[in-house]
């Protein structure tokens, strides 16, 4: 049955030869005999025996066709395989936004996520904030929020005893000296190169008191001693790095081994990320840009 059904075309022309061609030619026999046989009733009896046999093999051709056409169908159906739908791809959970899963609040022209203060290229502080213990200073190394100056002590301490020195170059800077200071590198780099590596005034977080610069301000701060041991130890003490390495799209700055940030120790231990850092940006869904 098999080679029978492969063999489609051959069926075709075997089929057309059954019904039609064998019945003609019987026919035409038929019509012969009876021309050529003088004898008129031996004639028509053998015109008909003919007609009869090619209508009978006709009637039998047409028969046989629609039975192995069904029979090829039923085998057709068995031979191939049951293709089983494929189970619907269960749809993957979608990030909630800032406003579903977030609390994002302005208090005072001050933008607030979950109770962490954000700063950045998008968020803005107003120009005449200033943390309660800087006084009239435009720039001060301690003269941060209590709760950042006592992480960093502490840190301090205990990088101490394993022979590390940590201090702070650049703690809080107000509005007036961010905006000389932007002004100068713009002057001295334009305005799109130090748009990489310099907050624009009001967009600066050492104008908050919750960040500060460690040592030398440099890149070379990442491969010294102090630095690496920053870089894996800073969320003990609820501080992040805040810029880190090949995050400058989330963040919209270079990356900074020296500039940390205080979060407190829940989000600074979930930033960390076992060393992979997360940045405030990726983790409140925000963006980073100057409009």
């Amino acid at each position: 049955m098999e080679s029978i059904c492969k063999n489609e075309e051959l069926l075709k022309y075997f089929f057309i030869a059954v019904k039609y061609i064998i019945p003609a030619i019987l026919i035409v026999i038929g019509f012969i005999k009876l021309v050529m046989v003088t004898n008129t009733k031996k004639a028509i009896k053998r015109f008909l025996i003919f007609g009869i046999i090619g209508l009978i093999i006709c009637l039998l051709g047409f028969y046989s066709e629609k039975q192995i056409k069904n029979k090829c169908e039923t085998y057709n159906k068995v031979e191939e395989p049951i293709e089983e739908p494929l189970p619907e791809p269960t749809p993957e959970p979608t990030e909630p936004s800032v406003k579903e899963e977030n609390k994002i609040e302005t208090i005072n022209g001050i933008t607030y996520v979950d109770g962490i203060m954000i700063v950045n290229k998008t968020y803005a502080l107003p120009t005449e904030y200033r943390p309660s213990n800087s006084g009239d200073y435009n720039f001060c190394t301690t003269c941060l929020t209590e709760e950042t100056l006592n992480a960093f002590n502490q840190m301090q301490a205990d990088a101490q005893a394993l022979g590390l020195n940590l201090y702070i170059s650049s703690g809080f800077r107000s509005y007036s000296y961010q905006e000389n200071l932007y002004n100068n590198y713009v002057l001295q780099d334009g305005k799109e190169e130090a748009d990489t590596y310099s907050a624009r005034p009001g967009h600066s977080e050492h104008q908050t008191g919750l960040a500060f610069d460690l040592n030398t301000i440099d890149d070379s701060f990442a491969y010294t001693e102090e630095g690496k041991w920053v870089k894996d130890n800073c969320y003990k003490y609820g501080l992040i790095l805040r810029y880190p390495k090949g995050k400058e799209d989330k963040t919209g700055y270079q990356y900074e081994s020296w500039h940390l940030r205080y979060v407190g120790n829940e989000l600074a231990q979930k930033l960390y990320n076992d060393g992979e850092w997360i940045t405030l940006e990726e983790n409140f869904n925000l963006t980073s840009v100057y409009e």
